[in-house]
């Protein structure tokens, strides 16, 4: 890809989402839970130098706050449920969700610094 080509944002953004290269769609991002690759076994894309930090940490919380925090609410107006049920499920369910955002957001990150041309890309 010539260096003075544009890169379609939404479209890396989109294939970050779900784990695939920013570059060609095919190749997988990430070798292991979090671990980025270093190149992509599809179209030789390098991708270690991607650094995304603790972004998709923040990201991941904040979006799991504001899907939990409104459930309190709705749980306790439909049903009279005893409190430690509410807490224990609620801490499972946002654990279950931030494990399964987290690698997304963070494909979503690296995604979005391909396009822009970020940290090296």
């Amino acid at each position: 890809m010539p260096k003075d080509e544009e890169r379609d944002t939404r479209k890396a953004v989109f294939r970050g989402l779900r784990l695939e290269c920013p570059s060609c769609g095919t190749g997988k991002i990430l070798c292991g839970y979090l671990k980025v690759k270093e190149k992509c076994d599809c179209c030789g894309q390098e991708l270690h130098h991607a650094s995304v930090d603790d972004g998709p940490a923040y990201f991941t919380l904040m979006v799991v706050v504001a899907i939990i925090f409104p459930m309190f609410g709705v749980v306790y107006s439909l049903f009279e449920p005893r409190p430690l049920w509410v807490a224990l499920s609620m801490m499972v369910l946002a654990t279950v969700l931030a494990l399964f955002i987290l690698p997304r957001v963070k494909g979503l990150f690296i995604g979005l610094q391909w396009a822009k041309r970020l940290h090296g890309f």
